[in-house]
């Protein structure tokens, strides 16, 4: 997988979010995909399931920022990024897995309370 690529993906991802555009969300998951936001969630399997949590998620508002560089390895990026709503911040990173298309096909983000502060 071109790292390039990967980090083109991330990069559209977070503008997504800030823009509250679902279209690039749509656009750089595969069908049969599967999202862990958090990891240890029960997931969201499948294209419908998953456009309906980031439906939700974009709802609230987040502003989304990287706070470090994408790392590419293989298949997969790993990115630390803020998500703030409000006074609410959240320190994630977020795993994107790619399968042979450029397509994300496994997402995992990894955050819990320890992770949250408010102010």
């Amino acid at each position: 997988m071109d790292n390039a690529h990967m980090i083109g993906v991330v990069e559209s991802y977070m503008r997504a979010f800030n823009e509250q555009d679902m279209s690039i969300i749509q656009a750089m998951y595969a069908s049969d995909a599967i999202v862990e936001d958090p990891v240890g969630s029960d997931p969201y399997v499948g294209y419908d399931a998953i456009m309906a949590f980031y439906e939700g998620a974009i709802a609230n508002g987040p502003s989304l920022s990287l706070n470090g560089q994408v790392r590419c390895a293989g298949n997969s990026a790993a990115f630390p990024f803020q998500a703030k709503v409000g006074d609410l911040t959240i320190n994630i990173i977020d795993v994107f897995e790619f399968n042979d298309e450029g397509k994300v096909s496994h997402m995992r983000a990894y955050w819990g309370p320890d992770n949250m502060t408010q102010g």
